[in-house]
């Protein structure tokens, strides 16, 4: 084969567009993007909200070391927080430009909804080391009537950060999917007609 018949060979393959988004489908598209921007905005004021009166409660807590406890237990939850937040931002970023005008950015808008529901679930979990300093630092300080064994503080213990962390996970799934998860699978569901 010479370069002749080559370079026509090449000039008659047809490229394949990437389809575009019809503007009846961009209007779909776009009522489930506003709720989920609406909910984030909401859930971060609400954030914002619990940590200042989680805060001023601590200020009132005395003795001074249960004070002490609670200000880092609290601050460190605030680091998680943040680190999650800004990954939570930085999509709210992302969906609040105009609704994706080809297939190929629908598909890449729903990978990154899916990988924010992993960063929401990890966010969730991550509060396990608290709940369970939050435990500690409960049987620490409440005066009981009389002293526990050791062998009921290891049973309220585990016991707690059991029902503790199958209950976080519950509620973060259950927020999820209320506030968030209808609206990709309805994102996700529009990707499929396009198929």
């Amino acid at each position: 084969m010479n370069i002749d018949e080559l370079k026509n060979t090449w000039n008659e393959d047809i490229v394949e567009e990437t389809p575009e988004i019809s503007i009846e489908q961009r209007n779909k598209l776009n009522l489930p993007l506003e709720k989920i921007r609406k909910n984030m905005r909401v859930e971060f004021w609400w954030v914002i909200g619990i940590f200042v009166f989680a805060f001023l409660v601590c200020s009132v807590c005395r003795p001074f070391k249960l004070q002490l406890y609670i200000t880092v237990l609290i601050a460190s939850m605030l680091i998680v927080t943040v680190f999650f937040f800004s990954k939570f931002f930085k999509l709210y970023n992302e969906i609040s430009n105009p609704a994706p005008k080809t297939y190929d950015s629908l598909k890449d808008l729903v990978m990154q909804l899916n990988l924010n529901k992993q960063y929401y679930l990890s966010y969730y979990i991550s509060f396990a080391p608290f709940l369970v300093c939050e435990i500690l630092i409960v049987l620490e300080f409440i005066p009981w009537p009389k002293p526990l064994s050791e062998l009921k503080i290891a049973v309220i213990l585990i016991g707690s950060v059991i029902i503790g962390l199958f209950l976080l996970y519950l509620a973060g799934k259950f927020w999820f999917h209320r506030y968030y998860g209808r609206y990709i699978q309805h994102i996700e569901n529009l990707l499929e007609e396009l198929k």
